[in-house]
């Protein structure tokens, strides 16, 4: 329990501490407290967890891909399916996208660390989150995490 409230406090402090150009509005304590929760739910691969953070008819989408689901719970059974369960293992950092709150997900890299593998860009309303568009950043690494402030590589 310990190592989860630490990683809630620095989840927390980071959120705080995103720089206000870029969002349309500053987070509240409820919705930093949803983020943070949201955090530590998908760095631990905790997809029981992390649906409950998601409202009934949230909406996940993976542009450019033709990929679009609707509801926490099918959501859910795609996050835990064989090929998007590379994910596990990931970790994730606080950005801003839209006006939205965003999330830099890095993979583990075989060679040590972490390397860039999508944007996650959510959509908050009522205390849930209401979208997840990922957006792979495999695709245009090089522009797309430097772009918002993200780096490269995170050290292991």
């Amino acid at each position: 329990m310990p190592a989860i409230n630490s990683a809630l406090q620095r989840a927390r402090a980071t959120l705080r501490a995103l720089p206000s150009d870029g969002q349309s509005e500053k987070l509240d304590d409820s919705d930093a407290e949803l983020l943070a929760r949201y955090v530590d739910a998908f760095e631990r691969y905790d997809i029981e967890r992390l649906v409950t953070l998601l409202r009934e008819d949230a909406v996940q989408s993976m542009p450019p891909f033709a990929m679009w689901l609707q509801g926490a719970a099918s959501i859910g059974r795609f996050m835990v399916e064989p090929g998007p369960s590379q994910c596990r293992g990931s970790r994730l950092l606080a950005t801003s996208a839209n006006g939205c709150p965003a999330f830099g997900q890095y993979k583990p890299d075989p060679d040590g660390g972490y390397v860039p593998w999508a944007l996650q860009v959510l959509e908050i309303s009522g205390g849930k989150i209401t979208g997840m568009q990922f957006f792979l950043a495999f695709l245009d690494v090089e522009r797309l995490f430097p772009s918002f402030g993200l780096p490269l590589r995170l050290d292991a």
